[in-house]
């Protein structure tokens, strides 16, 4: 299914290599203005939604946060639970299925984790899952591209060179996502290997309204990783922090019983 292309692109290792300049640095830059923001009590418990192979996760289990990865990518789980210990656990999981009740402080989502689907129903019961596994005025921290600026400093294509491989790179976009065709040459003269990407163009009222229909007020809107404010021209980034109120209670399993059985 086209749907499913994040599934299959996630976890080759060329997705690792052409996005390697995203590195545990540029992570604890964000983490700090995050913790700094967010002051959470020692031993709070955070889900880190779509991590990836962890690097978030490993600098939020470094200031006394209980984290839990979740990603569908089997590869990049694999990665991360090199790093597990006391305190930061990583499980493969689908965000599209629930994730526990009631059970987290924060969630975060980070890196534009979101916005894969071609459905608007599956975008919204990841919003519905977030919801449920946050306790009554738990925090959702949700990082994605900024659309307006994306449209105006889209660059159509680039050719990069890493470790010999040459990637190279087609953007466009439609009225609702923004796709990336990659083309990788391993060896010269070899037969390419294709994905494409594929991102819906969420704006903060789409986000709004995503959000309030599961008791999701938003306090806070940033622009960048240093947390400055948005701006809808210019900034790069569209950072949420959002609170849940009592409207989104929920009931059932905890998570930690919840993502063990889905394991």
């Amino acid at each position: 299914m086209a749907s499913q292309w994040f599934a299959s692109w996630f976890d080759s290792p060329h997705y690792h290599k052409l996005y390697g300049y995203r590195d545990d640095s540029e992570a604890k830059v964000f983490v700090d203005a995050l913790v700094n923001r967010l002051r959470p009590e020692i031993n709070a418990e955070l889900l880190d939604l779509g991590c990836g192979a962890g690097r978030h996760s490993r600098q939020l289990a470094s200031r006394g946060l209980r984290v839990t990865g979740v990603d569908l990518s089997a590869g990049s789980i694999a990665e991360a639970r090199r790093g597990e210990r006391p305190g930061l656990r990583f499980l493969r999981h689908d965000m599209r299925e629930p994730f526990g009740s009631q059970a987290f402080d924060y969630v975060v989502n980070l890196f534009t984790s979101f916005g894969y689907f071609d459905e608007p129903t599956e975008h919204a019961q990841v919003v519905s899952n977030i919801a449920g596994s946050l306790r009554c005025g738990g925090r959702l921290v949700l990082d994605y591209l900024n659309v307006y600026a994306a449209e105006a400093r889209q660059m159509p294509a680039e050719t990069k060179t890493i470790d010999g491989v040459i990637y190279g790179l087609t953007r466009w976009s439609d009225a609702r996502h923004f796709f990336k065709r990659i083309e990788i040459t391993e060896t010269p003269g070899s037969q390419p290997l294709v994905y494409v990407e594929q991102v819906a163009k969420f704006t903060l009222p789409d986000f709004q309204a995503l959000f309030v229909s599961q008791g999701l007020t938003i306090e806070d809107v940033y622009g960048d990783y240093d947390l400055t404010p948005y701006d809808a021209g210019g900034s790069p980034r569209l950072i949420l922090v959002a609170r849940k109120g009592p409207a989104a209670s929920a009931s059932g399993l905890g998570a930690r019983q919840r993502l063990a059985d889905a394991a």
